[in-house]
């Protein structure tokens, strides 16, 4: 399985939290990394979005495609990751547009076995694949891409 995690792109600040947009600078960033992910998009791509503003606008700039997943929004656990996205035992790649502090806590469960507050920096991506050798389930880091790279 591939699990693509992407941190919203910059944000205004303000209130509610849930309509806050993206800035000028964030949608530069979602679009750069939208273009960078095309170019790599693995076949059958789900997509999963907090039902927040700012992070529909990030995806939005990838796809229309996405569906919306309430338990994915700021108040999200690393819990609430794995069973939205299946990780590692789905049979598609997934791409989870969402926040911090789960998707950095995601990151650092993925690649060390423990939560932990990691931060994935606004509009970046982690890309991980698992699989399995001599019989051990291994976790992969394909790419770390800040939105500055895309």
């Amino acid at each position: 399985m591939d699990l693509l995690l992407w941190r919203h792109a910059e944000a205004v600040d303000g209130s509610p939290d849930h309509t806050r947009e993206l800035t000028e600078r964030g949608l530069r960033q979602a679009q750069r990394m939208a273009a960078w992910l095309e170019e790599r998009r693995p076949k059958r791509l789900r997509v999963l979005v907090s039902p927040t503003v700012r992070t529909r606008q990030t995806a939005g700039a990838f796809t229309d495609r996405f569906e919306i997943v309430p338990s994915l929004g700021p108040e999200g656990s690393v819990a609430d990751l794995l069973a939205a996205t299946g990780w590692p035992d789905s049979a598609g790649p997934c791409l989870v547009v969402g926040h911090q502090p789960a998707l950095g806590r995601m990151a650092a469960l993925l690649l060390s076995g423990v939560e932990a507050d990691w931060t994935i920096k606004k509009g970046a991506l982690w890309w991980f694949s698992n699989r399995v050798r001599e019989g051990e389930t291994q976790t992969v880091l394909r790419a770390v891409v800040p939105p500055d790279l895309a």
